[in-house]
């Protein structure tokens, strides 16, 4: 089940369901842990006319947007002759989630509701050992274990919520305590251990066609002390101060550029805003950038998308660098200078506390030891980093990267080559699914070293200059020798099936991004123009300007028997890049928009971008949001819009 709403500010990531209810609450940091997931959720009833009525129930018409350029999620529920808008926010300065719900009475009688809040915890992320007791003192509902508390309360008007239970949840024969509630009243049970879930209520008397408002909101935080300041720090300011603040905190952070000038379809200027907020809640404030908050792929695989892979990192930064925020990338490099592996590469993956992240990638391969990497993953930082300064130009942060981390990963692309080739040695694919000599890597080692290079020649490192910057010729003379033929044709890899390297001419996507992307060829050499035309012809899954799939045959997640596999976000977008790239007028935009519109058509309500869609339903699979997909989409527009100016077709203010 994809997410529809994602709200954050670095410690605390909250994911809501499709009926508006939490999902995911990650805390302290943004993918670790989740205190939610899998089949858990924060429930929300109505009692009304004598009966419950879950938002899930079916009920309901349902619909969840966000306020313009703001992470202030906007739920609105409309039956039973009644309507509940909500403003949600995670407060941008203290780890504190509000909902504010006004509740409209449309009928012409007067009412009497409740509204029911349950609140279901694995506290880091284990099923035992959790408490949740009702603290008459703050008039709040505590749930911990260890250094993580949860407090929750809520109030209409000056009143606080007028009923509570606390219990178990889902063991010895107990569902939970939300089924406490079905009847309109809660038990006051006042503590439980174990697996515990609580729900709180407030009644609420509506004049005919009258409104009441409710606030309700969960502190998180290591100590007792903590959340009870912030719960006394709500009742003194008040939760709209929270709310206001934090969407006048995002309204200024997120928008810099006016794009009117340049008449972009304004889908995409909001695709492009929302993207940026999504990107933000998906970034640690310690460095980590996590791929998704998605839990819900649980539910057909072994494992979430909440960790660290620094290849998805390092295009968030990317991103974000172009858009004008760069204190992710300073706190990226820094992320990635701390996990360093003593011989110089990064490792699959990383939860976001630096420790190693789970991975399927061996360290043993043929009886001899194999590094378990995908080595694209420790060049894409070097020229993440050549980016970064080619934007600040701040030669002494990268004076302080250089023998710690330049130098020792560029020492290991050197060494980890091909004497026969002058490829990078066998590593796993960017996409996690085959070992070889791919071109996709070779090309991002090839940038990153050339990045190395720049550095060393920058601080009068001649020496190393000289040595990097051959290496990085080694690599391109190997990667036109050895993987683009002579008919034009790019391969994918030398692929490690045997005794030796087979050569794979699989269509893929990345290939011929590599050679974009990483300037191994220049945009209008022949032979990207060659296999561009051969992937547009081989991956295209819907139309021949729209969705385009990772590779041929591609089989993760798949919704068809037929066809090269699902359309995902990133590869449509890079064939727009290129398009981008090699525009000489206003008519060569017109295949980038097509590809805007193809996917401003799959994002949600809310404005969510998933990894890949059925090329059937348009439906997402996998996970929804990504933060690549949403990455990709700013990187695509910005350029998009700069080639407008060049082209003369728009002015935009500096």
């Amino acid at each position: 089940m994809a997410r529809s709403l994602v709200l954050g500010n670095g410690n605390v990531l909250v994911c809501y369901d499709e009926w508006g209810q939490v999902r995911d609450f990650y805390f302290p940091r943004v993918g670790l842990e989740n205190h939610v997931g899998e089949q858990l959720r924060h429930k929300i009833g109505v009692y009304v006319d004598g009966a419950m009525h879950w938002l899930s129930s079916g009920a309901f018409a349902i619909s969840i947007t966000y306020e313009a350029d703001t992470l202030v999620g906007n739920v609105v529920v409309r039956g039973l002759d009644l309507e509940l808008h909500f403003a949600d926010i995670v407060y941008n300065e203290h780890d504190i989630f509000v909902r504010q719900i006004e509740v409209r009475n449309t009928l012409d009688r007067d009412r009497e509701i409740k509204l029911f809040f349950n609140q279901q915890f694995y506290v880091s992320e284990s099923r035992h050992g959790d408490t949740g007791y009702y603290s008459p003192e703050l008039h709040a509902i505590v749930h911990y274990k260890g250094r993580r508390v949860f407090l929750i309360s809520a109030r209409s008007d000056d009143a606080f919520f007028d009923d509570y239970s606390v219990g178990l949840l889902g063991v010895e024969g107990k569902e939970g305590t939300w089924r406490d509630a079905e009847d309109g009243a809660l038990s006051k049970s006042a503590i439980e251990h174990g697996t515990v879930d609580s729900v709180i209520s407030v009644s609420l008397f509506i004049r005919a066609g009258g409104t009441r408002t409710v606030s309700y909101w969960v502190a998180a935080g290591r100590t007792y002390r903590r959340v009870e300041r912030y719960h006394r720090d709500i009742l003194t300011r008040g939760p709209e101060h929270l709310r206001r603040t934090t969407g006048d905190f995002w309204k200024a952070w997120v928008t810099h550029r006016e794009f009117e000038s340049c008449g972009a379809d304004q889908r995409y200027v909001d695709l492009y805003h929302r993207s940026l907020l999504v990107l933000r809640t998906h970034i640690d404030n310690r460095g980590a950038v996590i791929a998704s908050g998605d839990s819900s792929i649980l539910q057909s695989g072994r494992d979430t998308y909440s960790y660290c892979w620094p290849r998805d990192a390092a295009y968030v930064v990317f991103a974000l660098m172009r858009a004008g925020h760069m204190s992710a990338s300073v706190n990226f490099q820094n992320f990635c200078n701390d996990v360093l592996t003593d011989d110089g590469y990064l490792l699959h993956k990383y939860r976001p506390d630096k420790s190693l992240g789970s991975s399927w990638h061996p360290w043993v391969r043929d009886g001899h030891a194999q590094p378990p990497i995908q080595e694209d993953e420790t060049a894409i930082t070097l020229v993440t980093l050549g980016e970064h300064y080619e934007l600040v130009r701040d030669v002494e942060y990268i004076e302080t990267l250089y023998n710690p981390y330049i130098k020792r990963v560029a020492n290991f692309l050197v060494r980890y080559r091909d004497k026969d080739t002058g490829l990078p040695l066998p590593s796993h694919d960017l996409w996690e699914e085959q070992f070889g000599m791919f071109t996709y890597t070779s090309a991002s080692v090839y940038a990153g070293l050339k990045n190395a290079a720049h550095f060393a020649k920058l601080l009068g490192k001649e020496v190393a200059y000289r040595r990097w910057d051959s290496a990085a010729e080694g690599v391109k003379d190997g990667i036109l020798t050895h993987l683009v033929q002579s008919d034009g044709k790019i391969l994918k890899s030398l692929r490690c099936m045997h005794a030796a390297a087979e050569p794979d001419d699989t269509v893929d996507a990345s290939s011929f991004y590599g050679l974009f992307r990483f300037n191994v060829l220049p945009v209008d050499d022949a032979r990207l123009a060659h296999a561009y035309d051969r992937l547009v012809e081989t991956l295209s899954t819907d139309q021949p300007n729209g969705g385009i799939a990772r590779y041929a045959g591609d089989q993760y997640f798949r919704s068809t028997d037929t066809g090269p596999g699902n359309p995902w976000i990133i590869t449509t977008l890079w064939l727009a890049e290129y398009d981008i790239a090699r525009a000489k007028n206003n008519a060569d935009l017109v295949r980038v928009r097509d590809r805007l519109a193809w996917v401003a058509d799959r994002a949600t309500s809310s404005g969510l971008l998933a990894e890949q869609y059925c090329p059937q339903t348009c439906q997402s699979t996998s996970v929804n949001p990504l933060a690549w997909s949403h990455a990709q989409f700013v990187v695509t527009f910005l350029a998009y819009i700069k080639k407008l100016e060049e082209l003369g077709l728009c002015t935009l203010d500096k």
